[in-house]
């Protein structure tokens, strides 16, 4: 995590003063929950209320000696609270605020994701609309094929999108788990009622059984998920590196009058938010791996997770709200070169028209072995020697003996392969 890539918003979830605040309510939370059931005084729990307060550098002050976090947050609690401090923390383990502020913590950044979620999938909707009808060219392993709309190209990743808001929706109701339940998960020392009345306080629901921990199933789950949204954002962001090749020029990122595309050449206009955003996605996904491997500790607990979720869980959460935050400035400013679009689809000289021809033969009675062979010796002297596609076909007797010439040209009308995008729209945006 760091700056260059980091939103304030996102970033200041994770930091030290945001941590301690959630510590510091959940044990304030548990107090009143013990004072109600009589475990502990009522001004105890007001005095926690009341004066509880602490400051980082003290905190970090006092871990250097007794090299424990929690328990230099609570010491730094006590100082501000005096005596009635000793009734914090009655009963509970470092894991039941920890695990519980992950929780909380997770349950937000997944708010601002699904926030971001959204707000692409508005900008992808409009841009979809506004090139529904946008011819271009489709592309198989790299290759022309045949004829698609690019609003057809941005409707299939704003469903992609779609998936991965559901998806996140679903990881964060999951995520969003209180565990007080003390040593080892037995509530021996804490009576089950801490843990609900901290939970409802909180936003979060009950886990069901805890070993000491909440369960890592359940966090490997989330950064699958977040993962998974990063490799949208790149299959998004090659589509646009793919269409801004010099070669290709179908769509360009927007370049402002004063910006710089290279330092040794000044013409140079590159997708390098495109560019960045690949990396980014990498960034997010190397944290899916470690998630895993997290499911799997020692018995009811051990905290060889802990030092690999302070890294991965601002790590994933900061870089994919930023990469999706860019992703989306990206889409609504993107440069649509449409008459590019239309010259590319006349660059093979008709050969998109291929299948069409082929079926055409097959239709007549000619098995499709013969028919692709036909229309096949005819697209080769095409990619090979320059000739137009359309020409050959109706000077080819074999061809012509099967199908007429005024049948050959019906099957170069483009508006053959548009004609169920309203179809496709409806299915996607529920209007067309």
């Amino acid at each position: 995590m760091i700056l260059r890539y980091s939103r304030e918003k996102m970033s200041s979830i994770w930091s030290n003063k945001s941590k301690f605040q959630i510590w510091l309510e959940i044990e304030a939370h548990a107090c009143d929950a013990q004072a109600e059931l009589g475990v502990i005084p009522k001004s105890a729990a007001v005095a926690v209320w009341k004066h509880g307060a602490f400051a980082v550098d003290r905190i970090n002050s006092i871990e250097i000696d007794v090299k424990h976090e929690v328990i230099a947050f609570l010491t730094n609690i006590a100082e501000q609270v005096g005596p009635e401090a000793r009734f914090i923390h009655q009963g509970m383990t470092s894991s039941d605020i920890l695990d519980t502020c992950l929780a909380v913590q997770l349950s937000r950044v997944s708010d601002i994701l699904i926030e971001d979620l959204n707000a692409l999938l508005v900008v992808l909707e409009r841009r979809a609309f506004e090139h529904k009808n946008t011819i271009k060219i489709g592309r198989s392993h790299g290759i022309h094929a045949e004829p698609t709309t690019f609003g057809l190209t941005l409707a299939s990743h704003y469903m992609e999108f779609q998936r991965c808001r559901d998806r996140l929706i679903n990881a964060r109701k999951e995520i969003a788990i209180c565990a007080i339940s003390g040593a080892v998960g037995t509530f021996a020392n804490i009576d089950p009622f801490v843990e609900e009345h901290v939970s409802k306080a909180m936003a979060l629901q009950i886990e069901p059984i805890s070993t000491q921990i909440i369960p890592r199933d359940r966090h490997a789950m989330f950064f699958a998920v977040l993962g998974v949204v990063a490799s949208s954002v790149e299959r998004l962001a090659t589509e646009i590196r793919h269409l801004q090749r010099t070669e290709v020029c179908e769509v360009e990122e927007f370049f402002s009058e004063s910006q710089k595309g290279s330092s040794a050449m000044p013409h140079k206009r590159n997708p390098v938010l495109s560019e960045n955003l690949t990396g980014l996605a990498r960034l997010v996904r190397m944290t899916v791996n470690p998630a895993m491997e997290d499911v799997v500790l020692w018995h009811e607990r051990d905290i060889s997770h802990s030092s690999v979720e302070r890294v991965i869980a601002p790590t994933a959460t900061v870089t994919l709200d930023f990469a999706l935050a860019r992703l989306t400035e990206v889409m609504d400013k993107l440069i649509v070169y449409s008459a590019n679009m239309q010259v590319n689809v006349n660059k093979l000289g008709g050969l998109i028209y291929s299948q069409r021809v082929m079926l055409a033969l097959t239709q007549a009675g000619l098995s499709r072995e013969n028919a692709y062979t036909l229309v096949q010796r005819n697209a080769m002297a095409v990619r090979l020697e320059g000739k137009d596609f359309y020409n050959l076909l109706v000077t080819d007797k074999e061809i012509t003996s099967e199908i007429s010439v005024e049948q050959i040209k019906g099957l170069f009308d483009i508006s053959y392969h548009t004609k169920h995008v309203d179809t496709i729209f409806n299915r996607v945006f529920g209007r067309s």
